[in-house]
């Protein structure tokens, strides 16, 4: 077993080899797994908003999914990836307060995770595999050179998609 990284919010790290990535914390941010599954590099995204253009001056780009995801891949890419084997997987995007209405502006676990998956398909980066939304945060392991992506939340059991 090699090291595991950690990826801070708003932020991306990849790896290969036996190292994996991982992030805690993911309410209403989302994880984006992403792999080559032939040379086993892949990476994880830590996003916390949808859309870097609905903010000014901002230079974080790893915390957007539009450009984030743009990062990841380039560093994928970067460390011997494929751009074209590329696959997904990704999980967090939930609503981890209770407001009386649905308001674009609360919802932001459900906007991260409509924008992710538009971002991955305007890339034609297929999603193997989500566990998102719902009410709790959950914590991510992702092991590129396996696929596998561990999912721990409070009071449920691990999942690995």
């Amino acid at each position: 077993m090699g090291v595991i990284i950690k990826v801070g919010m708003a932020d991306l790290k990849t790896c290969k080899g036996e190292d994996g990535v991982t992030t805690l914390g993911l309410g209403s941010c989302v994880g984006i797994a992403i792999r080559d599954p032939m040379t086993g590099v892949g990476g994880l995204a830590h996003i916390m908003l949808p859309d870097s253009t609905e903010i000014r001056n901002n230079t974080n780009r790893p915390k957007f999914a539009d450009t984030g995801i743009e990062d990841l891949v380039s560093e994928i890419v970067r460390l011997g990836g494929s751009r074209n084997r590329l696959v997904a997987k990704i999980a967090g995007g939930a609503q981890m307060f209770a407001f009386g209405g649905k308001n674009d502006s609360i919802c932001v676990g459900e906007r991260n995770v409509l924008a992710t998956k538009k971002k991955l398909n305007a890339m034609k980066i297929p999603i193997l595999a989500e566990d998102t939304g719902k009410t709790y945060g959950r914590t991510v392991v992702f092991f590129p050179k396996t696929g596998d992506f561990h999912i721990r939340s409070v009071g449920k059991p691990e999942k690995i998609l």
